[in-house]
């Protein structure tokens, strides 16, 4: 026979079970919405090591100055609405810091690359970063040849690929990615690949490419969002990270001044 106090304590336990159950179900729910959505091809995070790679060149940016022997200041001079000014690539604090900013009648952008130091082939090539704040201006990390406006085939004349660029504009979490090749009135395209994270406009974030012979593929935070064999180039390039100017003063309208594009590393991995 159950008894009244019986019941009761089965009551109280069913009850308990059923708010511990809810509550679960809140907090699952709560981490599932916590969790970084995005849109990468899968969830495997990517690992050159693992991958058979070697890491052959880097720059952690340590010391006050540029180093001369990795970077030089690229395109002094005008760019677009505006003007590259080497003043405004500064290194400290471990971090390179590619800077926007307008000063009296001026708009001044940044790039530094590696033309003079470092051409190559193939490989891993990935930095750590922070993006800017502001739309209009935007953070680049991309790859040139020294031939590619010399003939339309990119395999013999190489190509340029946009590893990433970041258009605020277009959303905080958003960024894109792009082959150009055969530099002229013929100039073809891939275009824009469309990247999202949840969370990429905040805090630092690795931004990659792999290029092999049959393909590149790329990656934000070691996932990979895309991978085409359009475009490919089979010659050396080198590389560039720059703050770009917009090309019309309504650009700008909504820009930060001044802005930052913070590079805490870059890594070259070659198998």
């Amino acid at each position: 026979m159950i008894t009244k106090e019986v019941t009761r304590l089965l009551t109280v336990l069913a009850l308990s079970s059923v708010a511990l159950s809810a509550c679960q179900v809140s907090v699952k729910k709560a981490e599932e919405k916590a969790a970084p959505a995005n849109t990468a091809l899968s969830q495997e995070v990517f690992s050159p090591e693992k991958e058979g790679y070697t890491l052959f060149w880097e720059d952690q940016f340590d010391g006050s100055e540029l180093d001369q022997t990795k970077w030089k200041i690229r395109g002094t001079g005008p760019r677009r609405i505006g003007y590259n000014d080497p003043s405004m690539v500064k290194v400290n604090n471990g971090h390179l810091h590619l800077m926007y900013d307008i000063r009296k009648d001026s708009i001044m952008g940044s790039a530094v690359g590696t033309y003079e130091t470092f051409n190559t082939t193939y490989g891993y090539f990935e930095c750590r970063a922070r993006l800017q704040k502001g739309s209009g201006p935007w953070a680049a990390f991309w790859m040139q040849s020294p031939q590619i406006s010399q003939g339309e085939d990119p395999a013999t004349f190489g190509a340029e690929i946009d590893i990433f660029e970041y258009f605020k504009g277009l959303g905080d979490d958003h960024l894109t990615h792009c082959i150009h090749w055969a530099y002229g009135p013929n100039q073809k395209s891939s275009g824009a690949m469309n990247s999202t994270l949840q969370g990429l406009s905040e805090g630092f974030h690795t931004f990659a490419l792999e290029w092999t012979p049959e393909k590149y593929a790329f990656y934000i935070d070691g996932l990979k969002y895309h991978e085409l064999s359009e475009g490919l180039s089979h010659i050396d390039q080198y590389m560039i990270l720059s703050m770009e100017i917009p090309s019309t003063l309504e650009g700008i309208k909504n820009a930060c001044a001044p802005d930052t594009f913070l590079v805490d590393y870059v890594k070259v991995y070659k198998k």
